[in-house]
């Protein structure tokens, strides 16, 4: 929703093969199918990612890196905020692993 999907919306139009990186299959998927109909590019993708699990974020990163040959774009949009404190499964604050550790960490995966 929001920013993302906007953004999503406007690289598939331009005919970019688009990977939405979300962590609701449900909600992920009916913006995959909203965006390929919108846009008529079929190389819009799901992936499953929350970025508060670093264990998620490990597994996504190598998944792209395995299955994609290339990434000229990433846009790295999720974030929280207003969440009672909360400590995830790996030991970290939760709003801060979900909108700074775990962006970080993906982007230096991604950069090789």
């Amino acid at each position: 929703a929001g920013i993302g999907k906007c953004v999503a919306m406007e690289l598939a139009r331009r005919n970019a093969r688009t990977i939405l990186a979300c962590r609701s299959r449900e909600r992920g998927q009916a913006a995959v199918e909203e965006i390929r109909a919108a846009t008529g590019n079929p190389a819009v993708v799901l992936r499953l990612l929350d970025t508060a699990s670093l264990a998620s974020v490990r597994a996504f990163a190598s998944a792209v890196l395995r299955e994609e040959s290339r990434l000229d774009v990433l846009v790295n949009n999720a974030g929280v905020t207003g969440l009672p404190f909360a400590i995830t499964s790996e030991g970290l604050e939760q709003t801060f692993a979900t909108n700074y550790l775990g962006p970080f960490l993906l982007t230096n995966l991604l950069l090789g």
